[in-house]
């Protein structure tokens, strides 16, 4: 199989709401829009990274599926994470779901979360303690 595109579907009774704040808090712009459904991109360093938003009533869900998301985190990886957390929680006063904290597994992060309740961690990778250091295969944490 060859892979084009991958990216998360947000299930939703709130789609310009969505939209609109990942547009504001973490730098979207909109590629396709209808009142059911709003396409985002964001290109960063030669990268693109692509979000939906759909109205979780809409007939193109099978029945049985329409309802809107649950037990889902968005993890996003950044720069300095103190920054963001100054930027996000402090000045645009998101919730605050989890404090900013560094972890023994090598983040230092902080969680809060969408107009949906998807919780967003916010990540920046720092070196893990020597126990949790020979649990990367690959020593991507370096």
């Amino acid at each position: 199989m060859k892979i084009s595109s991958f990216y998360p579907v947000i299930l939703t009774d709130q789609v310009l709401v969505t939209a609109a704040f990942y547009i504001e808090h973490f730098g979207f712009e909109k590629v396709f829009e209808a009142d059911w459904y709003i396409s985002l991109k964001r290109i960063e360093n030669d990268m693109a990274f692509e979000l939906a938003i759909l109205d979780a009533a809409h007939p193109t869900i099978p029945e049985p599926y329409r309802t809107t998301v649950k037990g889902m985190i968005f993890n996003f990886e950044v720069d300095d994470v103190d920054a963001e957390y100054e930027r996000l929680i402090q000045q645009a006063k998101l919730p605050l779901k989890l404090d900013i904290r560094s972890e023994e597994f090598g983040q230092r992060h902080f969680i809060t979360s969408d107009p949906n309740g998807i919780l967003l961690d916010i990540i920046t990778v720092i070196p893990p303690t020597e126990a949790f250091s020979s649990q990367y295969v690959d020593n991507t944490w370096k």
